[in-house]
């Protein structure tokens, strides 16, 4: 199962009063496994920044007026996004700023059963308490200490990881599952979990022989030699 994971930065509370979108960023996930595939965009918003927007994301118009509108991102953004579920804290915010940028832009608007709130689920495990996104993350031992302001990308990944323990997905994924299609185990007893489909290798043989040329500088006792065959 498909799903993305989504966070908005805007100018402003309520497209309504013509407020507008700067930053999104989106996760994919894969059966609730980050797939390492995101979209990230700054917008410009074509209008000023109040400074109550401004301190909550540190996004200045001057910087804004360097990217594009939304409409030029627009079916870039669709593309990514396709058919999939949408999940978002407090969802229906973001979804009311991303259906007006569609709207704008002119496209179709997405249902709102798309979205899966994660607001709401949180509520629902967590009655009573704050379910904030850096309680959550506290919460469930989330290292969110990069996050001292808002951003998209930043969020939708921190939302992320809390929307697989919100689901129990990690849980779940510690359980030994034959696959007899895939032939892989998702999860495994010692707690590791098995990515469905590997990530592309960054490294390029000139960078793997650079390496081994600087491992053979280090003599024969470096501990690097005991992981040279994983390199």
């Amino acid at each position: 199962m498909r799903e993305i994971v989504f966070d908005t930065e805007t100018t402003g509370l309520d497209p309504v009063q013509g407020h507008r979108l700067v930053e999104i960023g989106c996760v994919e996930l894969l059966n609730r496994f980050p797939t390492g595939r995101t979209f990230h965009k700054y917008i410009n918003p074509e209008r000023d920044m109040p400074i109550e927007a401004f301190n909550v994301h540190g996004l200045s118009l001057e910087f804004l007026k360097q990217h594009a509108v939304f409409h030029e991102i627009a079916d870039e953004f669709l593309d990514f996004v396709g058919d999939a579920p949408l999940v978002a804290h407090n969802g229906y915010f973001d979804l009311a700023f991303i259906n007006s940028e569609l709207d704008l832009a002119r496209r179709t608007p997405f249902a709102r059963d798309r979205i899966i709130d994660t607001l709401m689920l949180a509520r629902r495990k967590h009655p009573g308490m704050s379910n904030k996104l850096d309680d959550l993350c506290q919460r469930y031992r989330i290292d969110n200490s990069k996050r001292t302001k808002h951003g998209a990308l930043l969020d939708a990944e921190l939302l992320a990881e809390v929307y697989i323990e919100l689901t129990d997905a990690r849980q779940t994924s510690l359980t030994l599952v034959a696959s007899s299609t895939r032939g892989i185990a998702i999860g495994a007893a010692n707690g590791v979990r098995v990515r469905p489909t590997p990530l592309a290798p960054r490294i390029t043989e000139e960078e793997r022989a650079a390496h081994a040329a600087f491992i053979a500088t280090l003599g024969e006792s470096a501990i690097w030699r005991s992981y040279a065959g994983q390199v």
